[in-house]
């Protein structure tokens, strides 16, 4: 597959600082580009998993079991797709891919990734946010540290408020 398939580069968030993103994005069923390291489609990423410098995206309606998951274990990173901003499966997905199947990679959202959702992205999984190209770096980083204190569990904090303040209580 020519390379002119490939997405053009967008701004990337990981870890909540700016960063180059070097992984190429094709939403092409087949065939391989020739640049590396580059993100594909499940089913093509599984033809192919074993080639370095691939890893999968996901669409939102994917079903992730056990057996999926043991394959996307060994994926340097799972990218999950938005199709609109809209639609909140991929929230589920990261946090299913999180807490249930333990999985320690590099989870990105990609596609239709605003501003005003970052913040709850990262609470669900994602460590890497590549916005949607009309979004500004300044205003997504704002958006990370919009909050300071969050009520309920998630992935990034497993205790609700208060039994974080009960257990201070506890302790002191």
């Amino acid at each position: 597959m020519p390379d002119r398939h490939l997405e053009p580069t967008r701004t990337l968030i990981k870890l909540g600082q700016p960063e180059q993103d070097e992984w190429a994005l094709s939403r092409v069923e087949e065939g391989l580009p020739s640049r590396r390291p580059v993100i594909v489609p499940l089913a093509l990423w599984r033809e192919h998993g074993e080639e370095p410098g691939l890893a999968p995206w996901l669409t939102s309606d994917t079903e992730i079991d056990a057996p999926l998951a043991a394959e996307l274990s060994r994926a340097p990173l799972v990218a999950i797709d938005f199709p609109a901003f809209t639609d909140g499966r991929g929230y589920t997905l990261a946090r299913l891919l999180r807490e249930r199947h333990a999985y320690r990679g590099e989870i990105r959202a990609i596609g239709d990734v605003l501003v005003d959702q970052l913040y709850y992205m990262t609470r669900c999984g994602f460590d890497a946010l590549a916005l949607r190209e009309d979004q500004h770096l300044e205003d997504a980083l704002r958006a990370l540290g919009a909050f300071s204190v969050s009520y309920q569990p998630a992935v990034d904090q497993s205790e609700a408020l208060f039994e974080r303040r009960l257990r201070e209580n506890d302790q002191a």
